[in-house]
């Protein structure tokens, strides 16, 4: 078996084990497959943590909070990553944390109905240890199902976000390396073509550039503050257009990990980006602040253009760093 098919066995065999997490036993079963000093990063308010015990920052309050906890995955790939030469082996999922929302979360208040919390998380597995995490997930999704529309006017569409179109998502099996490769190599041509817009916005239209790399009916499911929309014109409309006009001095970090298998490839930073919410962005009054964005985006390619992209943004963090609190305004401590 290689590597990558033992980094997704250990990593489905910890997924296995959370579904069994209490509050009382989640940081236990946490070590059965973490490191003791693994990297575990997190949206805001839970960060950067190490270990089991940091890992279950986020895991005890949640249990607490959500009953009868289901992990509906949608994506889940491994790949050798591309930042560091595909030394290190990651494996990326993506789907719903779905319960029953009975207790407060992070002062949200519960609805006792079903609740869908988005996540996306990577791992790097060594030496049959989870080495890293980073977890992403949709706070402020949650808080419009609980009933809280904290951004009313986002561009684009608030919707529980389903999986690929294909449903092909979960690759448990091996695949043909070359499929992965073909994949990144889309997903990088399509990264240099929004450097080189930002620098030379009338070279292309906005639709000439984003049609050498995504098909005209590509579905872009994009975080609660933006939403999700369809179509090349829709996409350019309902985000790109106002994230271009309103957000200035757009600088990249570079990512932590990229990795792709099949069809399937994805991505996360820690910043991704960092730049200036210049004219008012997400109804925030436009200012000077730089600020970071931590993103995960996960595609599925489709022949050789991209069909799909899934976008997490730690939009908490994000605002913070503007002075907007959101978990503070809900009366979080």
């Amino acid at each position: 078996m290689s590597l990558l098919q033992d980094a997704k066995t250990l990593v489905q065999a910890h997924y296995a084990a959370l579904s069994t997490a209490t509050p009382e036993t989640n940081v236990d079963i946490l070590g059965t497959h973490m490191a003791p000093d693994a990297i575990w990063r997190g949206v805001h308010p839970f960060n950067l943590q190490t270990g089991p015990e940091g890992a279950g920052i986020f895991w005890q309050p949640f249990l607490e909070s959500f009953d009868a906890v289901q992990r509906r995955e949608d994506i889940f790939f491994a790949g050798e990553n591309e930042i560091d030469g595909q030394v290190s082996c990651w494996t990326g999922s993506m789907g719903h944390l779905m319960g029953l929302f009975d207790a407060p979360f992070l002062n949200i208040p519960p609805t006792r109905k079903i609740a869908m919390l988005r996540y996306a998380e990577f791992n790097r597995v060594e030496n049959g240890q989870i080495k890293e995490t980073a977890f992403f997930c949709d706070i402020l999704h949650l808080m419009r199902q609980a009933g809280i529309t904290r951004f009313p006017n986002q561009t684009a569409a608030h919707l529980v976000q389903p999986g690929p179109r294909t449903h092909d998502g979960i690759l448990l099996a091996e695949h043909d390396p070359a499929e992965g490769a073909k994949t990144l190599a889309v997903i990088n041509r399509m990264a240099k073509a929004i450097t080189a817009a930002n620098k030379a916005l009338d070279t292309h239209s906005p639709h000439d550039e984003m049609a050498e790399n995504w098909h005209e009916d590509m579905l872009w499911w994009g975080p609660e503050g933006i939403g999700a929309t369809y179509t090349i014109d829709r996409y350019i409309e309902q985000h790109q257009g106002p994230f271009r006009q309103l957000m200035k001095d757009r600088v990249f970090n570079g990512h932590l990990a990229r990795i792709g298998e099949g069809n399937y490839g994805g991505f996360f930073g820690w910043p991704n980006l960092t730049l200036t919410n210049h004219n008012g962005y997400m109804g925030i009054p436009g200012n000077n602040i730089r600020a970071d964005m931590r993103v995960v985006d996960m595609y599925r390619r489709d022949g050789d253009k991209l069909a799909e992209n899934w976008v997490f943004i730690d939009m908490l963090h994000f605002l913070l760093m503007q002075g907007v609190d959101v978990l503070s305004d809900l009366g979080a401590p």
